[in-house]
């Protein structure tokens, strides 16, 4: 069996599914192609992110945004066009003043004055590399000594017991899930089992960490917040952040943001991918605060600045592509999109409706992004994609019935394959290798 040390994206397909919608709580409005990483290379699943792909834990998954009750865009931020908005600003500020302490501003400001001009310079420009920095521990100067003792480390994605208490809580406190769904199990698997290997390279004669890692906050030495990345060779990718409810007051979801846009543009990585924005759920709105955010085009997959003119056509349809307009009845008028308010007390049902038309293949469902059966057949070359069975390297063209089998079958191997290849496009089909263990 190959290993993520070979270089090589070793992928699983699994197939198109519907699940219980995490936002609005649809019973079955949730659609999306999935498929299981067994190890995925930092740049193949950075292009994969570009064709509106996501992952959790080992699990990949490419949203049906027209298919589903509420569309998942995905978006990203100019680390190097970012600026911060006073509300930002003002949260970076309060939660240095407190990690520092009045005494210890007072007296360092005695004992190790700014010059004029570096104060005046303060006044005027927010630096927000320095400025997310300046409270660490280690970036204090010394006597006096602060009210407390900030350190913020970028440590491997392996599990512990102090990250699981933070999880726990966080879990618990403000998604409010019940106890007997909070297991070391699901947070091991959601978090903690990244199929994309650690590794360091030089990015523009720096030196760029790659793979997932945990950002972890701690003050006084207790563990208080983490931030789950995965770390590309363009972009930082946010996966998930949970802090403690002792923090809560000082805005961590904030903080957190500000930290990782600050670490991509000091890492050269230029890009912050926040995840998903569902526009039509208010409380994953706020991904819009942090700009110049960019929404990728499920069907052409360029990307366009989300501004205003942009969020009124989202609040005006149900599905958004600018490079090409969806059929009427794909649209849905102003008065009859369904804005979701998120409390977090929603049930969801383990018990999901069947997809419709099941022997249908995606490359036949209209799936933005996707590539049709005709698409399929020009651009990949089907006959010759990699393949690990169970352990042992081949072709699609040396399996013994491929030839006859149908690819419009979906339960099929040649349509299992065909409609990953066309899930992630002719680039990263001709890259992959199809796993099978």
């Amino acid at each position: 069996m190959q290993t993520p040390e070979d270089g090589q994206s070793l992928i699983n397909p699994i197939g198109y599914r519907n699940n219980s919608c995490g936002y609005c709580h649809a019973k079955s409005g949730s659609f999306s192609y999935y498929a299981a990483a067994i190890s995925l290379q930092p740049k193949f699943y950075e292009d994969l992110l570009d064709r509106g792909w996501r992952r959790s834990g080992t699990l990949l998954y490419k949203p049906d945004q027209r298919a589903s009750c509420c569309p998942q865009y995905t978006i990203r931020l100019d680390s190097e066009s970012f600026h911060a908005t006073k509300d930002q600003r003002q949260a970076i500020n309060r939660f240095s003043k407190y990690i520092v302490g009045a005494d210890y501003t007072k007296e360092a400001a005695r004992l190790y004055p700014r010059s004029r001009e570096e104060a005046k310079k303060r006044d005027a420009e927010f630096d927000l590399l320095e400025r997310v920095h300046e409270c660490e521990k280690k970036n204090l100067r010394s006597p006096p000594e602060p009210s407390h003792a900030l350190t913020v480390t970028l440590e491997p994605d392996n599990f512990t017991e102090e990250k699981y208490a933070v999880f726990e809580n966080y879990q618990r406190i403000v998604h409010k899930e019940p106890p007997q769904r909070i297991s070391k199990f699901g947070f091991k698997n959601f978090l903690c089992s990244s199929p994309l290997p650690r590794s360091k390279t030089s990015m523009n004669g720096r030196e760029q960490n790659l793979g997932s890692y945990h950002q972890c906050y701690r003050i006084d030495g207790r563990l208080v917040a983490v931030g789950v990345l995965d770390l590309l060779p363009q972009c930082v990718s946010a996966v998930y952040f949970m802090y403690h409810e002792s923090v809560h007051q000082h805005n961590f979801g904030k903080l957190g943001a500000l930290r990782e846009i600050a670490l991509a543009k000091e890492s050269g990585a230029k890009w912050w991918y926040a995840g998903f924005y569902i526009h039509s759920c208010k409380k994953m709105r706020y991904k819009a605060d942090y700009t110049p955010q960019y929404l990728l085009d499920p069907e052409s997959y360029d990307w366009n600045i989300l501004n205003d003119v942009m969020k009124k056509k989202l609040d005006a349809k149900k599905y958004v592509s600018l490079s090409h307009g969806a059929s009427d009845s794909t649209f849905i008028e102003e008065s009859e999109v369904k804005v979701t308010e998120d409390n977090g007390d929603g049930e969801d049902s383990d018990d999901d409706s069947p997809v419709p038309f099941p022997d249908m293949p995606i490359f036949s469902r209209g799936m933005p992004g996707v590539l049709t059966k005709s698409s399929l057949l020009t651009e990949v070359d089907l006959d010759h994609i990699k393949l690990n069975v169970y352990g042992q390297e081949a072709e699609t063209c040396d399996l013994a019935k491929w030839e006859i089998e149908d690819m419009d079958n979906p339960h099929s191997l040649k349509g299992t394959i065909a409609e990953l290849a066309a899930a992630v496009g002719p680039e990263l089909a001709a890259e992959m290798v199809v796993a099978f263990k």
